[in-house]
């Protein structure tokens, strides 16, 4: 992929990522965060995790947005009610951002392993998704069993707290 395509595809998934926190409409937030979420996807392809792309559009552009989109509708929520604008909340705001910009930057210069080259990706005739398979079936297994039953475990509880309410 060419460079260019690749900043393009950083700046529109950073661009909609702040207007998901900017816009004031709750579906207008969610629109944006697909075409993030979508970006993103663009740049997973790009360095030919083919696999991450297509799970990134299958599952959090298009489940987890439908999810978001159901709760809003079902909340029936409404736009933010636009607040005053405070000089002194507008200041602080800007402090932290550059507080939390300079500790980043201490936090990379200090890591050395940044610094070192990635290894070359080795290409084998064996796909992207048998290595995942492989490697939560073998070297994650337990924690792959745990997360299952814990998913379990917390959609038996929203059923009964959703029956709960009903009645």
């Amino acid at each position: 992929m060419p460079a260019i395509l690749f900043w393009i595809f950083s700046g529109l998934m950073l661009l909609f990522a702040a207007m998901v926190v900017i816009l004031r409409q709750p579906v207008s937030s969610a629109f944006s965060l697909v075409v993030s979420f979508l970006a993103l996807a663009a740049l997973y392809v790009s360095l030919d995790a083919f696999f991450i792309g297509v799970i990134q559009i299958m599952v959090y552009a298009g489940a987890v947005m439908v999810l978001f989109l159901f709760i809003i509708m079902l909340l029936d929520l409404k736009a933010e009610v636009r607040r005053n604008f405070k000089l002194p909340a507008t200041f602080a705001a800007l402090a932290v951002v550059l507080i939390f910009g300079l500790m980043v930057r201490g936090v990379v210069s200090s890591f050395e392993m940044g610094e070192a080259p990635l290894p070359a990706l080795v290409h084998t005739d064996k796909s992207d998704i048998w290595h995942v398979g492989e490697t939560l079936f073998t070297t994650f297994n337990l924690p792959f069993q745990v997360i299952g039953v814990l998913i379990l475990v917390a959609t038996v509880g929203v059923v009964v707290l959703s029956k709960r309410e009903l009645k």
